[in-house]
């Protein structure tokens, strides 16, 4: 008659499964990370997007280092069109349109990857908490998050810029008023990744070997919800770049003296017939901005999808 004790397995037999399961997880996503890299690569628009906005960041972050004039520099040439002297001509001040360019690239950007930090940081952990806790913590965070849903974000920047002064129009201030409000969508994507995972058989071996909380979710749930996360992260990124340019664009977004995008194109909207370059270069520096974002959030879509195959 077989012994029932010897038919339970060891709690050491038992952690040593458990291991080689992850270790084996571990090979798997090294794999994975391969072939959404390689996804990526055959991607060409997205590797265009992603050249384009590479050289748009070292332009914006070197060029005011080498370039002979400063962004807030008074020139002797006033409104004159582009030359050699100044590619992008001059404005009815006197500023050099390219070094103004150039800042409010940098400006905007880092505007919007601080909003798309913030916001996916926010979004992940509302999100994890409400899928892997569910019950009363799901309740209540989705409630919450429906609440920051039905927030009109121009009323909120109306309310601050009057209530701030100066404060509200600086892009620090911009970049964390957005952040806290643009998480809610990341969050429901995160909650319904997690109630899917909670439920496999890693998560539930992971518990049973006693594993905290925190550990299951940063360790496991989350790297395995990567694929929406970083998609939406870099998505976020053009988002905050044309609300940051609309804002700007209504004198409720970046003040002087910080220029940005938004404000340039605001500046050169009324010459934007008589004086087109102070219209159209910060108009098309923009665009292809958030076009360059735009084809990168394509590419990780697809590269991070488990549906997709690399053609050769």
């Amino acid at each position: 008659m077989p012994d029932p004790v010897s038919d339970v397995t060891p709690p050491a037999a038992a952690l040593a499964l458990v291991t080689d399961a992850a270790q084996g997880l571990t090979i798997e996503s090294r794999g994975q990370i391969r072939l959404a890299v390689e996804r990526f690569a055959h991607h060409r628009l997205a590797v265009v997007g992603l050249i384009v906005f590479l050289l748009l960041l070292l332009l914006s972050t070197i060029g005011p280092v080498f370039w002979q004039y400063s962004y807030s520099t008074i020139t002797a040439q006033f409104a004159t069109g582009p030359s050699a002297q100044h590619p992008f001509g001059t404005d009815l001040i006197g500023h050099d349109l390219f070094a103004q360019v150039m800042e409010a690239e940098a400006t905007s950007v880092k505007t919007a990857v601080l909003v798309a930090l913030i916001a996916t940081t926010i979004g992940t952990v509302v999100g994890a908490i409400a899928g892997y806790y569910g019950k009363l913590a799901d309740v209540l965070l989705m409630r919450f998050t429906d609440l920051i849903l039905a927030v009109p974000l121009l009323v909120v920047l109306l309310v601050l810029a009057n209530k701030l002064s100066k404060q509200a129009g600086s892009w620090l201030w911009i970049a964390l008023i957005l952040g806290l409000l643009l998480w809610t969508n990341l969050a429901r994507q995160v909650r319904g990744a997690f109630l899917a995972l909670r439920e496999r058989e890693f998560i539930e071996a992971q518990h049973a070997i006693g594993a905290s909380d925190r550990r299951i979710i940063f360790r496991h749930m989350i790297p395995n919800a990567i694929g929406p996360i970083v998609v939406s992260a870099t998505l976020t990124v053009a988002l905050a770049l044309l609300i940051e340019a609309v804002l700007s664009f209504l004198g409720l977004g970046i003040q002087p003296p910080e220029v940005s995008l938004g404000s340039l194109i605001n500046s050169g909207q009324d010459a934007a017939t008589s004086l087109p370059w102070l219209f159209f270069f910060p108009a098309g520096f923009l665009v292809i901005t958030i076009l360059s974002i735009n084809f990168i959030g394509d590419g990780l879509r697809d590269a991070l999808d488990p549906t997709q195959r690399v053609h050769s």
